[in-house]
């Protein structure tokens, strides 16, 4: 399935990204209303705008160029599969500046796996506009070093390469940035590859922040642990604010960070 639906302060509608249908179940409190249990989301490398290059989805915009406006406000929306490939290929094409060596190539066998539109419905949440389909597709998206990559290809360019708790933007001397992506809900437990379960950290804050010794309050106040054995305030920002992006929807989520507070960081 693709996310799809408006962004802040930018006209038109866009596709911005892609997730798996894991299940799809009933809403029992409203007659006919489903929920669509979601896997394996990520960003794409760009909001892709959907009259680019003439449209991608062809009972959208029509031949003739002019908007069929009766389906445009359908918030379910069936996908061609070649519809589908085009999107999902216009939004994942951009190659990372500064990519990691890998000593074996990604799996680039074909598998199957299911196709979906979703649309944002202007407050950060989307909804379905798309059936789940057969089609398929290469390996490589739900392949972990293939995600892993990409979701530290998009943290570093919201963050502009820069630590958000120490505001350092190390560049080593073959141009790669030093910054680390990190998930603040990882994956293992729960989390998933949205630009808002992410953070760029230099190596050593990543490691306090992954064993619970910082963490960052809902306004990005940096928190430090009771736990900690030596006074780092001078490693970190001076006014203690993590430093993140302005567009709210490249931001840190509340609820990953409300999560990380329960679950990993050590008062």
């Amino acid at each position: 399935m693709v996310y799809y639906g408006p962004l802040p302060r930018k006209k038109g509608r866009y596709y911005t990204g892609i997730a798996k249908i894991l299940k799809v179940r009933p809403d029992h409190s409203t007659s006919h209303h489903f929920y669509a249990d979601l896997v394996e989301y990520i960003d794409f490398d760009r909001p892709v705008e959907y009259k680019e290059g003439g449209g991608f989805e062809r009972r959208l915009v029509q031949e003739d160029g002019t908007i069929n406006n009766g389906y445009k406000v359908q918030a379910v929306r069936k996908l061609e599969e070649s519809e589908f490939v085009a999107i999902v290929n216009a939004g994942l094409s951009t190659p990372d500046d500064w990519p990691d060596r890998y000593d074996e190539p990604l799996d680039r066998n074909d598998g199957q796996d299911t196709g979906t539109a979703f649309r944002d419905i202007g407050n950060g949440q989307p909804e379905i506009i798309g059936a789940p389909y057969k089609r398929p597709v290469s390996v490589q998206l739900s392949h972990r070093k293939w995600r892993d990559a990409k979701f530290k290809q998009h943290i570093r360019i919201a963050y502009d390469r820069t630590c958000a708790f120490t505001g350092l933007r190390l560049i080593n001397g073959k141009g790669r940035p030093e910054v680390e992506a990190a998930h603040i809900r990882p994956v293992e437990m729960g989390g998933n590859d949205w630009i808002r379960n992410g953070i760029a950290l230099s190596g050593t804050v990543h490691w306090m922040f992954d064993r619970g010794l910082l963490s960052m309050s809902d306004d990005f106040t940096i928190l430090r642990s009771r736990h900690l054995n030596h006074d780092i305030s001078h490693l970190l920002n001076k006014d203690m604010k993590a430093k993140v992006p302005r567009e709210v929807y490249l931001q840190p989520h509340p609820e990953y960070m409300k999560w990380h507070r329960k679950e990993i960081f050590k008062e």
